[in-house]
């Protein structure tokens, strides 16, 4: 059984899925003994003002959860099963399972609440009674009747919303009371400011995510959860911002409202009902969350985050006992050891952060404007972009510390679901918002003016398939210091040029490369000429601003067509972008293999070209990345008449005003040596030894071009790894080191 599966559910409509279970949880024991103390606080004026931003946040909420809602076809779960659809299942876990579990332990709070105002009622007989027994008979009876049926849970709150009700009336009936003894002022507290106040409010105008729970088990969810939701929402509001009003035109004693909890029952007509509200208050709150939690823990196991027990449903209306057992076990165990007021502030911020995300779901969602986007309740994103700020700050003026204890746990779930990788069944924004990033990216930086200070090489790497070494592929994440862009290409024969066959191939490129740790887009082309596709692809690759300027080519020890790879080094000078080439070893896949080499990179220049400049920065760019301790030596084969002692002083300055850490060697040239000779003995325990290639001279043939290149690449081969580079033309990289 899936979640996207059709499930009947009890079809409930908007007053008893939506409404009937948000209002009630929204109007709870903080309207009955913190209203007063609200008000004696910070006074009339800044009490309504506490009510219009909290109620502002969760009717912003309401607006994004009734766009979400009406853009997809719900089912239940509520916010988890919206989140996981926009953000992905991973943060969809990582805001479901705490919300549930909040919610389920919740039932203890609400429980303990009514139990101690049934045993402290003044009633007869209930005095002695133990508060844990009569809450445990309470959870119990909840258990029963919400496990066997939602629509008899449901309907018994319509009896809590009378009684509700009849508290409200019998305190708008109400009147000054006759008499107050006064307060000693040693007993009362100090005034209290507003952010204090506002976090010990907040908590009473949250509450709408009992009815979007019910998302499954309601018959019109797109209808009915925009109208539930948000008239609950205003109905509470009525409601609080009308009794402030009331109640500072019954008492004006600041110092009877912070100290006399009870003082609604002194106001009221009745004080009976009023008792009899904060009992029904609690019981409310928490048949709402025993309804909602189970729904949410059954959805995740449809989604095979928890375990498939969990997923199962009994009877036509899919009752997901196993989860309301669990949910009962939970608030047991927290009702058994009573205090644990320790954890209450994190089960508010896991309703915020849930809220706070919810918010940005829909603000992207409608900022984006994907295709998919079609709500029928539709909400600007800046309202949405709105509540998510105020779902955010509101957390962090409630308590900083919780907040990261919050977010520290929702980040710890979503890496545990991250880790499991699990294949989502349905689509989500995620894609669609990096898209969106990228593209105002890209767009931001085709309109400003290159920068060598910031260069970094954007690599266009080619490497043969099957692959017989790695070389290419270790020097591109080498070189690209996981800071520059790389695309692994191939050219395969058109024999082998199927779509079915070059994803496969690129999908066995991709796996390489990550196998090297190497990010990179792979990319196979099918040709039978293979130099020309590659000729194309360094042409007309790349896309904005990003093209590659540096071309990666392997060169195996038996190249049969060098020709064809040196007029490819003269395409790639005559195209302005720089050219690499990697002596690749046949059969040496593997190149972490332990031998007699150093972590040492060698770069050879003469000082008299760009050649030097760029290899250092390649250089340095694998020094960056390296995760061993790895030296630079830049060296230079002194030429005849020239003193080595300053060549190498030459040198070491570039160096120190370069602000480039690295040796330096110069060596004299033997007559009975050539230059290259000298380098293969010198580099000979170098990890990696970079050479210049020296450009192709005006007029010279492709054939004189190849016999160099052929001299370059035999006279190296006992270096361990030989990098020839030809910089492109044109640019100056000694910019990089100039500031």
């Amino acid at each position: 059984m899936n979640n996207e599966s059709e499930s009947k559910g009890y079809g409930f409509g908007t007053f008893q899925g939506v409404y009937t279970p948000s209002i009630l949880t929204i109007i709870g024991v903080v309207m009955y003994l913190r209203f007063g103390w609200m008000l004696g606080n910070v006074g009339l004026t800044t009490s309504l003002v506490i009510v219009t931003i909290g109620s502002l946040i969760t009717l912003l909420t309401g607006l994004s959860i009734s766009a979400l809602a009406t853009n997809m076809r719900m089912k239940g779960g509520g916010a988890y099963f919206m989140l996981s659809r926009s953000f992905g299942v991973e943060a969809g876990a990582a805001m479901g399972l705490p919300l549930a579990l909040a919610q389920a332990i919740g039932v203890s709070f609400y429980v303990a609440g009514f139990s101690e105002a049934f045993v402290n009622s003044s009633l007869p007989f209930v005095g002695s009674w133990d508060p844990r027994y009569v809450g445990f008979a309470t959870l119990t009876l909840l258990a029963v009747v919400s496990s066997l049926s939602a629509d008899i849970a449901l309907k018994s709150q319509y009896f809590i919303m009378g009684a509700i009700a009849f508290s409200l009336v019998s305190f708008f009936m109400g009147a000054p009371p006759a008499s107050l003894a006064p307060v000693a002022p040693e007993s009362v507290p100090p005034a209290l400011g507003f952010w204090p106040v506002f976090a010990v409010f907040f908590p009473a105008v949250t509450g709408i995510l009992s009815g979007v729970g019910m998302s499954g088990d309601l018959k019109n969810p797109a209808r009915s959860i925009p109208l539930g939701t948000i008239a609950a929402v205003l109905t509470g509001f009525a409601v609080y911002m009308a009794i402030p009003i009331f109640l500072s035109g019954y008492v004006s004693d600041s110092a009877v409202l912070r100290t006399d909890s009870m003082i609604f029952t002194k106001c009221a007509k009745w004080a009976f009902p009023i008792l009899l509200g904060v009992w029904a208050a609690t019981l409310s709150s928490a048949v709402g969350s025993f309804l909602c939690a189970p729904r949410v823990f059954q959805a995740l196991a449809r989604d095979r985050i928890l375990p498939g027990l969990f997923a199962r449903g009994w009877g036509k209306t899919d009752d997901p006992r196993f989860g309301s057992f669990c949910c009962f076990a939970l608030a047991a165990v927290c009702l058994w050891f009573g205090d644990i007021n320790a954890i209450a502030p994190v089960l508010t911020m896991f309703n915020l952060s849930t809220y706070a995300l919810l918010n940005l779901s829909a603000a992207l969602e409608s900022a984006m404007g994907n295709p998919s986007w079609r709500p029928t309740f539709k909400v600007k994103p800046s309202f949405s972009f709105l509540g998510f700020v105020m779902c955010v700050v509101a957390m962090f003026m409630i308590s900083p510390g919780w907040t990261f204890v919050a977010l520290g746990c929702e980040m710890f779930i979503f890496w545990i679901v991250k880790r499991r990788a699990l294949n989502a069944r349905w689509g989500d924004m995620r894609t669609g918002l990096w898209v969106s990033l990228a593209r105002v990216a890209m767009f931001k930086l085709d309109g400003i003016k290159s920068d060598l200070r910031n260069w970094r090489p954007d690599v266009l790497a080619f490497t043969e398939l099957p692959l017989k070494s790695t070389d290419v592929v270790d020097l591109a994440r080498a070189i690209s210091g996981g800071r520059g862009m790389v695309t692994l290409a191939s050219v395969v024969p058109k024999a082998a040029g199927s779509v079915d066959r070059l994803k496969e191939l690129s999908d066995i490129l991709r796996t390489t490369a990550e196998k090297r740790r190497l990010l990179a887009f792979p990319r196979v082309l099918a040709s039978d000429d293979p130099f020309a596709t590659m000729y194309t692809m360094i042409n007309a690759y790349g896309f904005g601003p990003f093209v590659p300027d540096t071309i990666l080519v392997g060169v195996p020890m038996k190249e049969p067509q060098l020709r064809s790879m040196s007029a490819l080094a003269s395409f790639i000078a005559e195209r302005r972008r720089s050219a690499v080439f990697v002596r690749e070893r046949q059969g040496d896949v593997v190149s972490d293999k332990k031998s007699s080499r150093v972590d040492r990179i060698d770069v050879w220049w003469r000082g008299q070209n760009q050649n030097g400049p760029f290899m250092l920065a390649l250089a340095s760019l694998m020094v960056q990345s390296s995760e061993r301790k790895t030296r630079i030596r830049l060296c230079q084969i002194a030429e005849r008449g020239v003193d080595p002692a300053e060549a190498r002083k030459l040198l070491s300055d570039f160096l120190s005003s370069s602000r480039v850490e690295a040796d330096v060697l110069v060596v004299a040239c033997p007559f009975a040596k050539s230059p290259v000779s000298v380098i293969a003995e010198e580099s000979a325990d170098a990890r990696y030894t970079f050479i210049g290639l020296r450009p192709p001279r005006e007029l010279e043939t492709p054939e004189s071009y190849a016999d160099y290149f052929r001299q370059m690449r035999e006279s190296t081969a006992p270096l361990p790894s030989a990098v020839f580079t030809l910089a492109a033309d044109g640019v100056d990289f000694r910019q990089i080191y100039s500031e």
